[in-house]
């Protein structure tokens, strides 16, 4: 495995790890790596003559008064992990190499209508950011495919639209939800939360599987199902950031017809903000009036 700084050299490693240019795949972190990253890595191995990581955590997508200072850097760590799992190229720019003109003078880019939902309403800038470093690394590994999780769904969807709509030419592929065994999503920030706090987190994932469950049951007032969950989860202690049933494909509104959805949420247990989300398949759903409830599993 070789660990790289300047995108120069990166581009001849990841010629002579692909054996010439076979297919790369492209993996983007923040490091502080978990088993859900590493997933990914493995799905991206799968499918890959030369697997890239990067590792490079983005100071444009962080607002004043965020986490930037205090975001777990564990780089020794993450590599150690990365060359274990296999991977031949670690990428690890600095806010000079991709941002040479300061933040302030970078171009950016923006998805507007899927960046101005849900976590965009509370966090108007960091879409912009995630998009402007996102197609930067893009441009510099220059992968086949480039492979994220379907915890940060509206990212990936932003990012799917980016690539899109700018014809970059990659393939975007998505790994599942990676879970503890109690069910709450894996992410480089759960190590924030205390003791009490860690055993409350997995009642926001128990919560988005009920609201799921009665999709399934039939029920089709998905506001009421938001607001007994967005009680629930207030009378578990968290401040919810926003609960909505959506279209699957674009978070739009769902219509009758739509084939699939996604419960998503993000919630604030104490200082540290939670984000989670479950598919629902319409195919073969009863359609009755029934009414809702929600009962958290005991």
């Amino acid at each position: 495995m070789q660990a790289i700084e300047e995108p120069q050299t990166l581009a001849r490693a990841i010629t002579c790890a692909g054996g010439g240019r076979g297919r790369v795949g492209f993996v983007p972190t923040m490091g502080n790596l978990h088993d859900g990253h590493l997933s990914l890595v493995e799905q991206c191995r799968e499918h890959s003559d030369c697997t890239v990581v990067s590792i490079f955590v983005n100071p444009f997508q962080f607002s004043a008064g965020e986490d930037l200072d205090q975001y777990p850097r564990t780089l020794a760590a993450d590599l150690d992990k990365l060359e274990a799992a296999g991977v031949d190229v670690v990428f690890l720019p600095t806010v000079e190499c991709l941002y040479p003109r300061g933040l302030e003078h970078t171009a950016t880019v923006e998805v507007p209508a899927l960046a101005g939902l849900l976590c965009g309403r509370t966090r108007p800038s960091f879409f912009r950011g995630v998009c402007t470093v996102v197609n930067i690394l893009l441009n510099i590994v220059r992968p086949d495919d480039a492979y994220f999780g379907e915890k940060d769904y509206q990212q990936l969807l932003i990012i799917r639209r980016m690539v899109e709509d700018l014809r970059m030419g990659v393939r975007i592929d998505s790994g599942v939800t990676v879970r503890e065994a109690d069910g709450l999503a894996m992410s480089s920030r759960n190590s924030y939360l205390s003791s009490a706090q860690r055993r409350t987190a997995p009642c926001l994932h128990q919560t988005l599987d009920v609201v799921a469950k009665k999709i399934s049951q039939g029920i089709q007032d998905y506001e009421v199902l938001s607001n007994e969950a967005l009680d629930t989860l207030r009378a578990e202690g968290f401040e919810p950031d926003y609960l909505e049933v959506l279209d699957a494909a674009d978070l739009s509104a769902p219509s009758p017809d739509c084939p699939e959805l996604r419960v998503l949420a993000a919630a604030r247990l104490g200082e540290t903000r939670l984000i989670d989300n479950v598919g629902v398949s319409l195919a073969a759903i009863p359609r009755p009036g029934a009414t809702c409830g929600l009962d958290l599993p005991s």
